[in-house]
């Protein structure tokens, strides 16, 4: 009699899983979607879906979003409203970045993601975007060490953010920007799919002289010391890189995310990758055809931030803006 009233009362008591919680963020490349819920502070992921719509496509040209971007953009978008759906989620939240903040036409992919996939698809600014990147990278930024600079290369832009660690325990954003300079646009621009090394070095070149005035605007509030600091890098070519660093026939994002590295590992990287043709970069599994095009526009911007900011470790993050939205999501919501 006993055995069964305890079990009850242990029934009554024991807590309710916080409820899910979802967020999109629709790039110039990639429309992502991450299912999670928050158990004492962290994460817990329960769902995942990412798609390479290249929604930023032309925009750097014209201005404007092709139907066919739209198109696989919003086919991509209902997917992720049928996971959402299958899973109950109540609390959403999808953003669109810089191809949206670019096209002038960006009106018509809001109405029809709300129209068809039932997704309200808010178009953040660029320090909305580098503020939530730096919300869901910030764990990773080492505890021993003085503080992190944290650049996302994304398809349309670059996030670079320098966060310290201040009394309290919690990082603290010194300073950021954003570059309208990512893989998609630079790719376009400089032709992602014939670069070689020659092109390489010029696109680099370039890169180091647009973050010129990022590093000068930052060094004004405080001289960067990378003795006493780490590279946190998040975006398709920094896990692209570290997945060739580790030797991955195929991306194992939890091999990936979270892992050190030492910068001059990745720059032989990048050297060995630049001297290969498009067809040669599409045969490494981590590259891929999808990724051969834009594979050297990224490591050009990776070696422009590593020689302005000479870190000698870099972690690497499969994580980022969704993990920042999620991370709000549930403080919001009291979890």
């Amino acid at each position: 009699m006993s055995e069964a009233w305890t079990g009850r009362r242990r029934g009554r008591g024991r807590r309710k899983p916080a409820p899910l919680l979802a967020a999109i963020d629709l790039g110039t490349n990639n429309c992502r979607l991450l299912i999670a819920r928050s158990e004492r502070g962290a994460l817990r992921v329960v769902d995942a879906f990412s798609r390479i719509v290249r929604l930023g496509e032309g925009v750097a040209q014209n201005g404007l979003l092709s139907d066919a971007a739209i198109d696989r953009t919003i086919e991509a978008l209902k997917i992720c409203s049928q996971r959402i759906r299958a899973r109950n989620v109540r609390r959403v939240r999808a953003v669109g970045t810089e191809a949206c903040r670019r096209a002038a036409n960006v009106e018509a992919l809001v109405s029809r993601a709300r129209d068809e996939a039932g997704i309200a698809l808010e178009v953040i600014s660029a320090a909305e975007e580098a503020r939530l990147a730096a919300l869901g990278c910030a764990p990773l930024i080492d505890p021993d060490a003085r503080g992190g600079l944290i650049f996302d290369i994304g398809g349309g832009s670059t996030e670079i953010i320098w966060m310290q660690w201040r009394e309290g325990g919690a990082p603290e954003v010194i300073a950021s920007t954003s570059e309208p300079a990512g893989v998609v646009t630079l790719s376009e621009q400089w032709g992602g799919h014939s670069l070689d090394r020659s092109g390489y070095s010029r696109l680099r070149e370039a890169m180091i002289a647009r973050f010129a005035a990022a590093k000068a605007a930052m060094d004004a509030i405080e001289v960067f010391d990378p003795a006493t600091h780490h590279l946190l890098g998040t975006s398709g070519t920094v896990t692209t890189l570290a997945g060739v660093a580790l030797g991955l026939a195929r991306y194992d994002r939890g091999r990936v995310d979270a892992s050190w590295h030492r910068c001059g590992d990745i720059l032989a990287v990048i050297d060995r990758l630049v001297d290969f043709d498009w067809k040669g970069r599409a045969a490494v599994g981590c590259v891929g055809p999808d990724r051969a095009d834009l594979i050297v526009p990224g490591c050009a911007v990776f070696a422009a931030i590593a020689s302005l900011w000479p870190c000698a470790r870099l972690r690497v993050a499969d994580r980022g803006l969704r993990e920042g939205m999620l991370r709000e999501l549930a403080m919001e919501a009291g979890q």
